[in-house]
């Protein structure tokens, strides 16, 4: 048997090429996180707040919110700001059913609902089919090469939104063929 290996031969490469994983600065731009995110706003926290597209410094205290997006692109949505600024945004959500004082599960709730709507409306802009997962609330997950960053002011105070990617994570195949084995 012999093998083609003249001109237009396929030598798999263009393959390659469109299995090479989808990078967020190529499906999605600030500007349409920045209007996803001021719609979410609207929505949950009132008509009249805004998101100021300016940068601010993050402080020591920050908490952080994600969604899971597993598709074609697979990645998280997160959201992060100064411990104050999540209380006052919780307060926002909850309204006159806000108590006097905020616990951590009504911290948590707030921020898990702001990145479940920012999230998902993230996805839906996304290629699909896609999943979202549910909201998570913690220290953010690290970020790594395929990030689009979106530095926002809500009420003077710093809000951070990244879409980041993990593209190019493979699991770790060691760990996956020992969970796999079979005892004999």
């Amino acid at each position: 048997m012999s093998t083609y290996s003249g001109p237009g031969a396929d030598t798999g490469e263009r393959r390659r090429a469109a299995d090479a994983p989808l990078l967020i600065t190529d499906l999605v731009d600030e500007d349409t996180v920045q209007s996803i995110a001021q719609e979410a706003w609207s929505a949950l926290v009132g008509d009249d707040e805004f998101l100021v597209p300016l940068p601010g410094g993050l402080p020591d205290d920050a908490v952080s919110s994600w969604v899971e997006v597993v598709g074609p692109w697979t990645g998280a949505v997160v959201l992060t700001c100064g411990r104050a600024t999540a209380e006052e945004l919780s307060r926002c959500l909850l309204a006159e059913h806000a108590p006097p004082v905020l616990d951590e599960e009504d911290v948590a709730d707030g921020m898990g609902e702001l990145a479940n709507v920012v999230g998902g409306n993230v996805k839906a802009v996304l290629p699909g089919p896609s999943v979202l997962g549910l909201p998570e609330v913690g220290s953010a997950p690290e970020a790594g090469a395929d990030v689009l960053r979106v530095d926002l002011l809500w009420r003077g105070q710093a809000l951070t939104i990244t879409v980041q990617g993990a593209a190019g994570a493979l699991p770790d195949q060691q760990k996956n063929d020992q969970k796999n084995e079979v005892p004999l």
